[in-house]
């Protein structure tokens, strides 16, 4: 990717992941982003402290929920103005299933081809054999399956390393604040015709147990979070 000169944001939302938050912050490729923004969702081991350690600027959202770790985020870099301001925002999870030194492969679809927002797919990269378990891998196939019908684009997963203009972020003005959050972007990016894309990202096993699909009541909920996003904003 040529050098950018683009204001690039990462945002991490973390709930306990004080053994995965540094190697996060730390494989995040050196001098390309602005700041690195660790949102501790009401945190009760050390991933404030070992995420300042790691260099990342840390908030704190007691309020539970995945979207409202990162409606923090956003209020946090709303604050910025001038050439502080961002262009680019990355999400990506603190729990390091994601590869962040991929990081580079997100940003180039929306510094060099000009695309609003690209999601990137596990689906499309390699996947750690019990990096999904097998209620995520069918609950993306219907989701996206049922966005292509009703909204008429394609996309094959609902990963949360993603990247996204800065102001097409704010005219999308997300609003979900728990398991709705990925979806809703997708869908609102498809209703306003935005430019959207993915790209191949690989994807492990994540360190410790998922606070989601790592329960039944989790994995619950957030199916039917995401089916209900997805029809109610028809």
């Amino acid at each position: 990717m040529k050098q950018s000169v683009k204001k690039i944001y990462v945002v991490i939302p973390a709930f306990n992941e004080e053994e995965s938050i540094p190697k996060v912050v730390g494989d995040i490729p050196a001098g390309l982003v602005e700041e690195v923004v660790v949102v501790s969702n009401g945190s009760t081991d050390r991933t404030e402290e070992k995420a300042r350690a790691a260099g990342a600027t840390v908030l704190c959202e007691d309020r539970k929920g995945y979207g409202a770790a990162c409606l923090k985020g956003l209020a946090y870099l709303a604050e910025k103005k001038g050439a502080d301001r961002p262009d680019i925002v990355v999400f990506v999870d603190g729990d390091y299933s994601d590869y962040p030194e991929e990081m580079p492969l997100l940003l180039k679809p929306i510094i060099e081809d000009g695309f609003d927002l690209v999601i990137g797919s596990r689906d499309l990269g390699e996947r750690e054999k019990g990096a999904m378990q097998p209620q995520q891998i069918f609950g993306n196939w219907l989701a996206t399956t049922l966005i292509r019908w009703l909204y008429g684009v394609r996309f094959t997963d609902l990963g949360p390393f993603r990247a996204v203009s800065y102001d097409k972020l704010l005219e999308i003005n997300m609003q979900d604040t728990n398991f709705g959050w990925t979806v809703e972007m997708q869908v609102k990016a498809a209703k306003l015709r935005m430019a959207c894309t993915e790209v191949a990202v690989n994807y492990r096993r994540r360190i410790g147990v998922s606070k989601v699909t790592g329960t039944i009541r989790g994995s619950i909920m957030a199916g039917y979070k995401i089916l209900w996003t997805i029809f109610k904003l028809l």
